[in-house]
């Protein structure tokens, strides 16, 4: 994004800058490009199992690859219609994760045909359909809702079915415990855990809350040490959304969503006010939660104890023990540099290793440097979700896309953490690779969500350039535009008012939707006005004026780079 002088009626000293979503080319040609090798990673899954088991490529697995080529055509023409400039990265990713995690399940589906008694975790057709479900959602999202500041209209709605959400499992004939927790519900032959489209809810509260109230939770009360803690009164939506947290872990035995739900609203909060101390004092409230959940609650404390004494022989043989971490390990361990290669080696005998383990399968199969692929793609979408924070220019939209791309780094974090026994398991999948009908929607509803916000961060402005003040910019930087600026002509132009000036006194009176009184074109006594100064109009694209608070303070701008909205602005004592 480079300065240039200002437009013909901007005035000497002002500058203009281009927005970020300047670009020429839209993306769609690389996305295409990115498809194509995403096609081969996940595809390439299916040939090389077929023919590593079979030394042909069986039937199903022309279903399931033919399925898929098709379901990833269709979703980038349908990108292509609904959201042009959007990210032309984020799609690709996802399709290769998705495509790899169907190759991993379809491949141990063989191992489980062949063991007897293994018939019920035979679970790829059904992925295929959870899938095939994801994408329907996906192309909704982006078809219904073609400007996400919507969003911020339902944000109530939002918050009372994120919650509704979490209620589900306690329903009497549809709540259903698995595991020790109950956080899933059963209609007919299907199973779906609720509180994954809990998180995407709640994100969209979280951002529309915490960008109309970030002024008083950005205020400072006392400092301690370093560190600058907020007032006492304005704790009070951390605590509910801590209380609500603890419940889920408490009545639900979920650690997992417990540490999601409660993460994403305190990083959220800090991207917010741009204050550390939130994340001190959620870390402070939820450690001593955990800690209780841990010593008081049999479910949590077999998890705790499986992770810390994983290696006593005790804790190995009893049930819910450390068995299947361990076996997970020795399996990522026997992969060594490369891995065994698809389809040859003995994933099988880790439970759930298509679901909470699947990391531990890929790694057997594809080794370290398969895993590190794998996580480079999620890092490549978080970094893209990332990136459209960044490029978008208002306060709601930058929270969404930032609460978004948490939601999935801290779900990968918590997941191969725990299978690597960096932290307790804590029954999550990983998204786009692990079966979990759930997990697998809620998490092609939030790509759609990127992929709208990235197509707003990344349009072509239809306007004329935003005007900015020079006050924003380094004294050095500001300097070079003001000389660059004061070489450039200056033109009387002003849209959409005649040549002469600005029209009547009447409408001189009026008010820009800026907040900026349009001056009067006739001369007066208290206002004149010469042929030798230049009229210019105030864009509404430009920053307003500093307000004044009822105490006579000034609300001045955020400190979190970006924030330009009205509603952006917090008070600094």
């Amino acid at each position: 994004m480079t300065a240039a002088p200002g437009p013909m009626g901007a005035p000497a000293g002002v500058a203009t800058i281009q927005p970020a979503g300047s670009a020429r080319h839209s993306g769609r040609w690389a996305e295409a490009v990115l498809l194509g090798v995403a096609l081969v990673l996940g595809l390439g899954g299916f040939v090389l199992t077929a023919l590593n088991r079979t030394g042909s490529s069986p039937a199903q697995t022309v279903m399931l690859g033919g399925a898929f080529l098709g379901l990833t055509v269709i979703m980038h023409l349908w990108v292509r219609y609904t959201a042009p400039w959007a990210d032309p990265v984020l799609l690709p990713a996802a399709v290769a994760l998705n495509g790899i995690g169907l190759a991993m399940i379809q491949r141990l589906d063989i191992d489980y045909e062949e063991n007897e008694g293994q018939q019920q975790f035979y679970v790829g057709s059904k992925q295929l359909v959870w899938t095939l479900l994801g994408v329907i959602l996906f192309c909704a999202v982006l078809f219904l809702l073609r400007d996400y500041r919507r969003l911020r209209r339902w944000d109530r709605w939002a918050m009372w079915s994120g919650l509704a959400f979490l209620v589900l499992p306690f329903l009497p004939f549809i709540g259903q415990s698995i595991n020790g927790a109950r956080i899933w519900i059963r209609i007919g032959p299907m199973s779906f855990q609720p509180a994954e489209l809990s998180k995407v809810l709640l994100a969209v509260f979280f951002a529309s809350y915490l960008v109309a109230n970030r002024d008083n939770l950005a205020l400072v009360g006392r400092k301690v040490l370093w560190m600058s803690l907020p007032r006492a009164r304005h704790l009070g939506p951390l605590f509910i959304v801590w209380g609500v947290s603890i419940c889920v872990l408490v009545l639900q035995k979920d650690l997992g969503s417990s540490v999601l739900l409660f993460g994403l609203f305190v990083v959220v909060l800090y991207v917010a006010t741009d204050r550390p101390s939130w994340l001190l004092i959620g870390a402070g409230m939820f450690l001593p939660a955990a800690w209780f959940a841990a010593t008081h609650l049999h479910h949590v404390q077999q998890r705790i104890n499986g992770w810390l004494n994983a290696t006593d022989s005790e804790v190995y043989e009893a049930v819910g023990g450390s068995w299947q971490l361990l076996t997970g390990m020795f399996g990522m361990s026997t992969g060594g540099l490369m891995g065994a290669g698809w389809g040859k080696g003995t994933p099988t005998y880790v439970t759930f290793a298509n679901s909470d383990f699947i990391f531990a399968s890929l790694g057997e199969e594809l080794g370290l440097t398969g895993t590190l692929a794998i996580l480079m793609l999620y890092l490549v979408l978080i970094e893209r979700g990332i990136r459209t924070a960044i490029s978008l220019r208002d306060g709601f939209g930058k929270l969404l896309a930032v609460g978004l791309s948490f939601a999935i780094a801290l779900q990968i974090f918590v997941v191969i953490g725990g299978v690597t026994r960096l932290i307790p398991l804590t029954g999550l999948t990983l998204p786009f690779l692990a079966y979990g009908g759930s997990s697998l929607i809620a998490n092609w509803v939030i790509l759609a969500l990127l992929l709208r916000l990235s197509d707003a961060a990344r349009r072509p402005a239809t306007h004329a350039p935003r005007i900015i003040d020079t006050a924003e910019l380094p004294v050095s930087l500001r300097r070079q535009v003001q000389d660059a600026g004061a070489e450039e002509p200056i033109e009387e132009v002003v849209d959409g008012a005649p040549a002469g000036g600005y029209g009547s006194n009447d409408a001189a009176e009026q008010a820009d939707p800026g907040g900026y009184a349009l001056p009067s074109a006739t001369p007066s006594a208290g206002n004149p006005l010469s042929d030798a100064s230049p009229t210019v109009t105030v864009s509404p694209e430009a920053p307003p004026p500093p307000r004044t608070a009822p105490d006579g303070e000034t609300l001045r701008s955020s400190r979190t780079p970006g924030f330009t909205d009205d509603s952006d602005r917090r008070q600094h004592p």
